[in-house]
């Protein structure tokens, strides 16, 4: 288990660094719009692994939940990096909501069985997290 969720993380540093080296600095806005896409949504496989898999983390061993909980900063330091301002606790905080608020929403919009309500799930906390201030 360690060894898979290993190799799925790091999907939003990758991102960052492949936008950076085309000369497009990855936003919050961009990777709020590609986390909740319907390509994301509907290949849990190639997206991120705490939407896929958090369940089967939350069960597995000290080392692949310290791998978990060093990505998690990671991923929270990421965005957090990705807000504007000089209050880095206001920052944190709402990179913290950003990234519960993603997760949760991919988790319910792939287990819902109706495809409207999926989709209505992914737009409303993509709305709601890009009109935050």
């Amino acid at each position: 288990m360690a060894e898979a969720v290993s190799a799925a993380f790091g999907v939003w540093q990758r991102q960052k660094e492949a936008a950076e080296s085309r000369g497009q600095p990855l936003s919050f806005e961009k990777l709020i719009d590609d986390y909740v896409s319907d390509v994301h949504r509907k290949n849990p496989g190639a997206g991120c692994a705490f939407s896929a898999l958090a369940p089967e983390i939350a069960c597995s061993d000290k080392h692949t939940r310290a791998l978990t909980s060093k990505q998690v900063l990671d991923d929270i330091g990421l965005i957090t990096g990705l807000l504007p301002g000089k209050d880095k606790r206001a920052a944190r905080s709402r990179a913290i909501l950003t990234f519960s608020a993603l997760v949760g929403a991919m988790s319910l919009a792939r287990a819902v069985s109706d495809e409207m309500l999926s989709r209505e799930i992914l737009k409303t906390v993509a709305g709601l997290l890009n009109n935050l201030d």
